[in-house]
């Protein structure tokens, strides 16, 4: 059974769940179903992954209850604004084939158009006094807007979903997080987004310091980067497709990094971000119609 954290305002939710960022919808079902036999009971999607029709397909095809799997969704930026929102939720509801949304986030600060993101999360607000969802939230959300949002948000979001992975740690968004009740969600937590190393390895998986880790537990890299997110309170949402892969990152509740395995871990920051930059992702750039159906 996946160990569970509790969010910030009691709510429950496993703390290793499956990504389906990329996952080309005709992938998903047969992914999430995989994900689901093997344990896994948290499934993160998004409106802009294109995919929470099959991930809905997926949960009801497994033949467990609703309540047995935790949903995470996310608002795109094109469905920012109060009313526009309210709308974002009833089409993701639709698509997963649910009533109620266990978690939903927004998946962009927005900082170019704040007012709008501040008219989303009013409207999250509103879905979780409705009981429409369990628990909201942010992605992508640096200090600057988590200090921003607060002067204003009547409910302090319970996740802030960021990069985060050793060559990319955000220690400061994580602080601040901590600081105000809010927990660190890593997207590419293995560090599958990277493509950048001075010493010459394109990937955390190739690092010897995490290799070396990884031949003392007799486990895989992958796994011990997970561990390492693990061990340090964070939720944890590993992406593939590949079912082989689905159960290694499953299958890292066996064993336990010594203090200074993690401290090694942490030494390998670079300070260089993999992802797109918050500030540049403007409505121009990446806006993009969410379809109804």
């Amino acid at each position: 059974m996946t160990p569970a954290l509790t969010l910030n305002n009691g709510v429950t939710m496993p703390a290793l769940g499956l990504g389906v960022f990329q996952s080309p919808p005709e992938e998903t079902t047969a992914a999430v179903e995989t994900a689901l036999r093997d344990g896994y009971r948290h499934i993160d999607t998004a409106a802009a992954y294109g995919n929470e029709r099959e991930v809905g397909d997926a949960v009801r095809a497994s033949g467990l209850d609703r309540s047995e799997v935790f949903l995470e969704t996310k608002i795109w930026i094109s469905d920012y604004g109060y009313d526009e929102t309210l709308h974002g939720f009833e089409k993701s509801a639709a698509k997963l084939g649910v009533d109620q949304i266990d978690l939903l986030i927004l998946h962009q600060a927005l900082p170019s158009a704040f007012d709008k993101t501040l008219e989303a999360y009013r409207a999250l607000e509103t879905l979780l006094a409705d009981g429409k969802v369990r628990a909201i939230g942010v992605s992508n959300f640096m200090v600057d807007h988590l200090t921003r949002l607060l002067e204003h948000a009547s409910v302090v979001p319970a996740v802030n979903q960021i990069e985060q992975h050793p060559y990319f740690q955000q220690a400061d968004v994580q602080a601040f997080g901590e600081q105000h009740g809010i927990l660190a969600q890593a997207w590419s937590p293995i560090g599958g987004i990277t493509f950048y190393r001075d010493s010459g390895h394109s990937s955390t998986l190739e690092d010897p310091v995490v290799t070396e880790i990884a031949a003392a537990h007799g486990k895989t890299p992958a796994q011990v980067l997970l561990r390492w997110g693990l061990q340090h309170g964070r939720s944890v949402i590993p992406k593939s497709t590949k079912p082989t892969r689905i159960a290694e990152n499953f299958d890292v509740f066996d064993f336990e990094l010594s203090a200074e395995q993690l401290t090694a871990i942490d030494g390998l920051e670079t300070g260089k971000r993999g992802g797109p930059e918050p500030e540049v992702v403007t409505l121009e750039t990446f806006g993009m119609a969410i379809p109804e159906a």
